[in-house]
């Protein structure tokens, strides 16, 4: 084991607090001030904070790999995980598997999507007027993302709200709470049972789906012989796009609708250009609150970061959410601000890992606000009414009342 430095900082970073649940940024803004590369002594990892060195670190693969998990239930463990999943694989294994799942994603192929996203969230929405009030979660961001994702899979109607309720539970944590719960645990088996099932349905009765395409494409294992996907690398494929489709969305509509009732002006300005300002808007939302708080990696060398050195063999959490409110990298980055122009979307990601589905998702939340503000132009939230998740990496609202 490579010794540590001396000294820890007096700030400390528990993404398993009450703090880090319910608001981190003051806990972020000291990390990044005393603490830009910090060690926890209570859970052994470290953590990276500031705009350029999360930019950094999310470009060198080679030091900070993929390969030994997402979260730290896995990284901890320190032992490469085995599991086909492209968020957990290094290049040029990454590289391979990514190039077949873009297609899916490319400009074109998202903006056919364009009228079947907008129908989801029409048919959500109107269930809500004449309401007088809602849950923004519960009633419109929780639901929607997953039945627009789940389509595109090939989820059958009927079984793909199922694919939400799994990922919930899966990544709840209770403070202190490192490694899923037994329930957790519960979701995670059934969820890959499901895909699993749902992938050899697949190969035997295909459809215009996803999921049918996968089963047929070949790839290049790096040998020069081009062979399928096996089931279990497409049911991998599907947990993960599905929970990434439904997670993202679901926090940052929600996110959206909280800001902008806290900040009048802003949703004003939205609503007076609406067109030329929605853009910008979703990008300054998944800057200020991004649903992504911290993407997880292992260091596999040795690397020196502001005198520290953060050795070889350990969990190092690359913490976006201290990095998109950094003042060394924005002005005033405390501030909620549509006007402002966007920076790199560290929020989906970044390098190779970057988000598969960023175009959709930025879509979806597009539309999602237009829509709520051509149907509400005013509205307000009950702020003592507001919840929020627990969970492993993703932060966002679990309730938002609304009153229109």
């Amino acid at each position: 084991m490579t010794t540590l430095p001396t000294g820890t900082a007096a700030v400390e970073f528990d993404p398993f607090s009450p703090v880090y649940f319910d608001d981190p940024y003051e806990m972020y803004r000291r990390l990044r001030d005393e603490a830009p590369a910090y060690y926890s002594e209570r859970y052994g990892f470290w953590a990276i904070s500031r705009w350029d060195d999360v930019l950094t670190a999310h470009r060198d693969w080679q030091t900070f790999s993929s390969t030994y998990g997402v979260d730290l239930s896995m990284l901890r463990k320190g032992e490469r995980t085995g599991f086909d999943s492209i968020i957990m694989m290094d290049p040029p294994k990454h590289d391979r598997l990514r190039a077949l799942v873009s297609r899916v994603f490319t400009p074109r192929a998202v903006a056919a999507l364009e009228p079947m996203i907008r129908d989801v969230i029409a048919g959500y929405l109107d269930g809500l007027d004449g309401a007088g009030g809602f849950d923004a979660v519960a009633d419109f961001s929780g639901p929607f993302p997953v039945e627009i994702i789940s389509r595109m899979l090939g989820v059958p109607e009927g079984e793909r709200q199922q694919v939400r309720h799994w990922l919930d539970v899966m990544l709840t944590r209770e403070p202190g709470e490192i490694d899923p719960s037994p329930a957790g645990m519960a979701a995670m088996a059934e969820a890959a049972a499901y895909f699993h099932q749902l992938v050899q349905a697949k190969r035997t009765d295909p459809g215009d789906d996803m999921l049918s395409r996968l089963t047929l494409v070949e790839v290049d294992r790096g040998d020069g012989e081009m062979t399928g996907l096996d089931d279990v690398e497409i049911a991998g494929f599907a947990t993960l796009l599905g929970g990434a489709g439904a997670e993202t969305v679901t926090k940052l509509v929600a996110n959206a609708v909280v800001l902008f009732a806290r900040n009048p002006g802003q949703w004003r300005l939205l609503r007076d250009d609406i067109d030329g300002r929605i853009g910008p808007a979703v990008e300054e939302i998944l800057r200020y609150y991004p649903p992504s708080q911290y993407q997880g990696r292992y260091s596999v060398k040795d690397t020196t970061l502001h005198g520290v050195t953060i050795p070889a063999g350990y969990p190092t959490l690359l913490v976006t959410g201290a990095a998109t409110r950094d003042e060394r990298a924005f002005t005033d980055p405390d501030r909620f601000d549509i006007t402002r122009t966007p920076a790199l979307a560290l929020g989906f990601g970044y390098g190779i890992h970057s988000c598969l589905g960023a175009a959709l998702a930025r879509m979806e939340s597009r539309i999602a606000i237009i829509e709520v503000a051509r149907r509400w132009p005013t509205y307000e939230i009950d702020e003592a009414g507001l919840r929020r998740v627990h969970m492993s990496n993703v932060a966002g609202y679990a309730n938002v009342p609304v009153h229109v």
